[in-house]
């Protein structure tokens, strides 16, 4: 397994299945790529996950992941937020993804930072790379945040900024992820949800216009046939 595919396991949702391969994610932390002290925080993340009960680490993952928009996972939404630009950058990253061989295949959006990295670890290193060094100052800034928070994702994300050797400065980011109202609060959530409704007129709303909301994901990928 590869690094940024563990990195990407590591991210997603905590499947049941993951505890079944405990060992080769704990193996794939000895990645030559890493320094010593973060094969040894990596190792330390995979034994802490795989120490805690499934349900308990996926209510962690809402918790953490699917609860505000500051944390969230989606590439595009720190980028575009709800711009039309949003729709336009997701439709160009799925025929990226065509052109090289790869079809989601499950229902999940594509600028997903776990289908991404599971993406990148298929295609060469100077591409995935600068991929890395594109999306790091988001890495940076979710890493700042993680921290901020005494989250253990932090050094995950940590390491993706690495990887991108992109000028990114941690102890900047994680002043100002200090300085932010968290969005995380069952008030803040409440609020959230108050100013999505008020939106709407007296006709009930569509299905597709319901407020914002990812269920845990299910994003795989299969490679296409020639």
């Amino acid at each position: 397994m590869s690094l940024l595919k563990l990195i990407g396991v590591l991210l997603d949702y905590p499947r049941d299945e993951l505890w079944q391969h405990g060992e080769e994610l704990l193996e794939a932390c000895d990645d030559p790529a890493l320094s010593p002290a973060r094969r040894r925080q990596l190792q330390g993340f995979v034994r802490d996950l795989l120490a805690t009960d499934p349900l308990d680490a996926q209510d962690r993952w809402l918790a953490t992941f699917d609860r505000g928009r500051s944390m969230s996972l989606l590439i595009f939404e720190h980028i575009h937020g709800e711009s039309r630009d949003r729709g336009q950058a997701m439709v160009d990253l799925i025929d990226a993804y065509r052109r090289n061989g790869f079809e989601l295949d499950a229902r999940e959006l594509p600028d997903y930072l776990p289908l991404l990295l599971e993406y990148l670890s298929h295609r060469p290193q100077a591409e995935a790379k600068d991929w890395l060094h594109h999306i790091g100052h988001i890495a940076g800034m979710l890493a700042a945040r993680a921290a901020e928070r005494k989250l253990p994702h932090a050094v995950l994300l940590e390491i993706l900024v690495e990887m991108g050797e992109g000028k990114v400065d941690l102890a900047l980011l994680r002043q100002r992820a200090s300085e932010e109202v968290r969005d995380d609060t069952v008030e803040a959530m409440d609020r959230l949800w108050e100013e999505e409704a008020v939106r709407f007129g007296t006709d009930a709303p569509s299905q597709d216009c319901d407020p914002p909301h990812r269920s845990p994901a299910r994003a795989v990928h299969r490679e296409i046939q020639p």
